[in-house]
Order: structure tokens, then sequence, then C-alpha cells
């Protein structure tokens, strides 16, 4: 039986990784991967934390994202659609759908994500993206990149 001991949001013997290479925008984020091609399972499920005023990057993908708060409080756009989330709140990422997470209070935001194992390569907004996303005074006030 493998178990991995849960203490203070990280596992005994799981990495704690860099969210993503440098290029992108985003700020104060760790991914740790709990799960995955190591169990031969088709789906990955990893966890990600925001430090107090973290974001992630602002992107989009041809694969879909199952996202479960787990710890703290913060925003999400999805699409047009800016939300405040918290523990226990899911969050649907559909194919192709803008998204980005921004940690709000004074602890950081955790999230539990499942994608697929073999999945696309993040795409950034363009310009002419970026402007369409402002279009929506809420929106423009949300992103960062």
């Amino acid at each position: 039986m493998g178990i991995r001991r849960f203490d203070n949001y990280r596992w005994q013997n799981v990495d704690v990784l860099a969210y993503k290479e440098a290029g992108a925008h985003f700020r104060d984020v760790t991914r740790q991967v709990l799960f995955g091609e190591d169990l031969g399972l088709s789906g990955q499920l990893r966890y990600f934390e925001l430090g107090p005023g973290g974001h992630s990057t602002l992107e989009r993908h041809r694969h879909a994202h199952g996202v479960l708060v787990f710890r703290g409080a913060g925003r999400v756009l999805v699409g047009d659609r800016v939300a405040d989330v918290g523990v226990g709140d899911l969050v649907s990422i559909p194919t192709m759908t803008w998204h980005q997470f921004r940690a709000t209070g004074q602890d950081p935001l955790g999230f539990l994500c499942l994608v697929d194992c073999e999945r696309d390569r993040p795409q950034l907004p363009t310009q002419e993206d970026l402007a369409l996303l402002r279009r929506d005074p809420e929106v423009a006030a949300f992103i960062r990149c």
C-alpha cells in the first residue's frame, strides 16, 4: 500500500515544483504532482498553491480542467466570467476557455486540478485576445498578464 502523509499542504515524497518555466506571466505559484502516469493513470492530479496576492497565468488549452478549491479563498476567471471561490468549490474549465486564478486573502489559495496526462501546451493571449477580454470592465480589472 502506498501512502504519502499530508502535513501543512505538502505530501510526503512529493516534490514542490516551480509552477512553470519563465516566460508566462504569473506570481508566487507552486505545483505538486500527486498522481499520474506513475500509476498508469490517464489523468494527472496536481495541487497548485498561490501565495497571498499570487496569480496563475492567463491561458487556455485544448484540454479541460476539473478544479477543487482545497485551501483559502480567491477569484477565478473562466471564459468571460469572474467569480469568488473558496474551500470546497468546484471549478469546471472547458476546452479552449481563458482562465486565471488569483489568491485574494491573507492565506494561500490552494486547489487540486485534474487533467489528462497527455495534453497540449498552454496558449497565451494575443493582443487581439486581450482586447476582446478587456471589453468587459470586470474582466479587465481582474486579469494579470
